[in-house]
């Protein structure tokens, strides 16, 4: 179903553009439309309130502050359960009746997977969820809250106006072979990640590079961690991120107005990562989403 702007919900638009091809209005109003939908959702980033790294061993959880694992108070009981890290292996360990559920069903002891394996197993204690994480050689549980104070209060996105100005096609030039590339995060770690090439293109008509990299090998797609001159002036200071298609014939689209605001421009509990030396920008790119007021 084509989407007009009159549903993007009035924060989405912070200005009105002059007038456009409305094929690609209807395009850029239903990409938006989307990433609406994804950041409100039940388990979108909005709703994330807690990142706890595990020790070795016992890490109790529940409202209790003193645990090791926090939840939000009113949210359970002050004990659920136990998190046991033992050699890289994660295992949690409740009482009968806490409540806690995996998949629907009551969960007493069991081996959890992470987000590394593929698909993290979630655990749910009413409006909670969380699962482990795990970042470099470090083991973690992520929460989230369906009703969290951020996710209730949202009134939308501030956007620049779409602009077909800031869509370009970019020349592909592939490695030999893809490279491992560090990537800084905002732990102060780095996490190696692939990358096939860079592209090269022209922006108000001078000649820049960037060099995406690859998340996901089973379903690849071009993943820019880029920061520019709008950067901290405007839109997120440590960055912004934006995907493309991977390449056809030599040729990737890039499509500015689809940038957006990485998880910690929403939430201090994400593990974002952030742009490399040689994906910053010496220009203002003033398209997609603009500074999030709330972190």
């Amino acid at each position: 179903m084509i989407l007009s702007l009159l549903m993007i919900p009035p924060a989405l638009v912070a200005d009105q553009p002059p007038a456009k091809a409305p094929s690609f209005l209807k395009e850029e109003a239903r990409w938006r439309m989307a990433r609406h939908k994804s950041l409100t959702s039940e388990s979108g980033w909005l709703t994330l309130v807690g990142l706890h790294w595990l020790s070795e061993g016992e890490n109790p959880f529940g409202s209790d502050p003193s645990n090791p694992v926090p939840l939000p108070l009113g949210k359970a009981p002050a004990k659920v359960g136990v998190f046991v890290l033992e050699k890289a292996v994660v295992r949690v360990k409740v009482a009968g009746g806490s409540g806690l559920s995996l998949d629907g069903k009551p969960l007493a002891d069991q081996v959890l997977k992470s987000d590394a394996d593929g698909k993290a197993d979630i655990l749910h204690l009413g409006d909670l969820a969380f699962h482990v994480i795990k970042r470099g050689e470090r083991f973690a549980i992520r929460v989230k809250d369906s009703k969290s104070p951020v996710r209730l209060s949202f009134k939308g996105l501030a956007c620049y106006a779409p602009d077909p100005a800031y869509r370009v096609i970019a020349d592909f030039v592939p490695y030999d072979s893809p490279k491992s590339v560090p990537i800084p995060t905002v732990l102060g770690t780095s996490e190696a990640m692939q990358a096939p090439g860079f592209v090269k293109f022209k922006l108000h008509g001078k000649d820049f590079t960037l060099e995406p990299v690859i998340e996901d090998p089973a379903d690849p797609q071009l993943f820019f961690i880029f920061r520019d001159q709008t950067s901290g002036k405007g839109t997120y200071p440590a960055g912004r991120f934006l995907y493309a298609a991977m390449p056809k014939e030599g040729k990737v689209m890039l499509d500015f107005n689809q940038a957006y605001n990485p998880p910690c421009a929403f939430t201090p509990y994400a593990t974002c990562p952030l742009p490399p030396p040689q994906n910053r920008l010496a220009a203002a790119v003033k398209a997609g989403e603009k500074t999030f007021g709330h972190h």
